[in-house]
């Protein structure tokens, strides 16, 4: 704060006042204390007294995309239970896959002292989160790696998840079988979408990237790409879908289509094995994938102090139906 204080050319008091939103500041006087604090990239310490040596705040912290998709209701469960088996609470904020939110959340939770984080990366630069690092809060990035440092990191396996997907369509006769991902920015749908094009060449299919689509699924994109894909005479005769969310997406744009491709969702879903017909996944413990990274973190929390770790936890075909129509 005094450096803040030095720089602006005021006291610390006045920083104080700014930084705690009081009245009294002459808003010039504000403006160059916001900009000292911007250029030095100070954050105010919530609770100083947790940084008496030794102690602790009781409470770690959790980045996700979305705590609404069931996927990270699951995973925020997981981690729960393990951090409360150590005696902590869990801090949890939705980035909505926007990268400034995602820093916004990592460094309120620092500010907030918590004893470490975790982080599903909604970008690709994770370097503002160094100086917390080395001030000694661990972090464990999850279903995604971090961007431009390197740091402990769970993932599971999305191209050998998806080589099986294709592997098991070609199985089952399909010649023409069409990709739909999310954003290609997104580490998973890239990682899916490489998984397609090598489960293409090992089946000994001809990839085709008029068959690879890759969007943000709405109810609309996903309209359009079933009808790029399903129509005209070298149409796709089974789709694969990037994730719980395009599969149910798509599931709604098939329900009247005829005859009916063959679809592989990758992740499983509630009622996924109740539908008409049930619907083939690739799929994953998404608990295991919280538990894992919530035991790394408090592993380094209690002091583990080994070379940065990357972990990637399998995936399996569950057929049921829907990846076994023929074309």
């Amino acid at each position: 704060m005094s450096d803040v204080a030095r720089l602006a050319g005021v006291s610390i008091k006045t920083v104080s006042r700014v930084v705690n939103d009081e009245p009294a500041v002459h808003p010039e006087t504000a403006e160059r204390v916001l900009a000292a604090i911007e250029q030095l990239d100070f954050r105010r310490n919530l609770d100083a007294r947790n940084l008496r040596r030794g102690s602790t705040t009781g409470t770690i912290g959790l980045v996700v995309e979305d705590v609404g998709n069931p996927f990270y209701s699951e995973l925020n469960r997981a981690v729960e239970r393990i951090a409360a088996s150590f005696g902590r609470h869990v801090l949890t904020g939705s980035s909505g896959e926007n990268s400034d939110r995602e820093r916004e959340l990592a460094l309120e939770f620092c500010a907030r002292r918590v004893d470490g984080m975790l982080v599903v990366p909604a970008g690709a630069r994770h370097g503002y989160l160094v100086p917390e690092m080395r001030a000694g809060t661990p972090v464990v990035f999850l279903d995604r790696p971090p961007g431009d440092i390197v740091a402990d990191t769970v993932l599971v396996d999305n191209l050998g998840g998806t080589i099986e997907a294709v592997a098991h369509l070609a199985r089952h006769g399909h010649r023409r079988i069409a990709f739909l991902g999310d954003r290609p920015d997104i580490f998973t749908a890239h990682e899916r979408l490489q998984g397609f094009r090598e489960g293409c060449v090992r089946a000994g299919l001809r990839y085709d990237d008029r068959l690879a689509l890759l969007r943000t699924p709405t109810r609309k994109s996903v309209a359009d790409a079933v009808r790029r894909l399903l129509t005209g005479p070298d149409h796709a005769t089974a789709v694969i879908a990037g994730n719980n969310r395009i599969t149910v997406q798509l599931l709604r744009e098939l329900a009247h289509v005829t005859p009916r491709p063959a679809v592989v969702g990758f992740d499983d879903f509630e009622l996924a094995d109740l539908l008409d017909p049930p619907v083939t996944v690739i799929a994953h413990d998404v608990s295991r994938l919280g538990e894992a990274a919530a035991e790394l973190l408090f592993a380094r929390i209690h002091g583990e102090d080994s070379a940065p770790r990357k972990v990637v936890l399998p995936v399996h075909l569950v057929p049921r139906g829907s990846g076994e129509v023929t074309p």
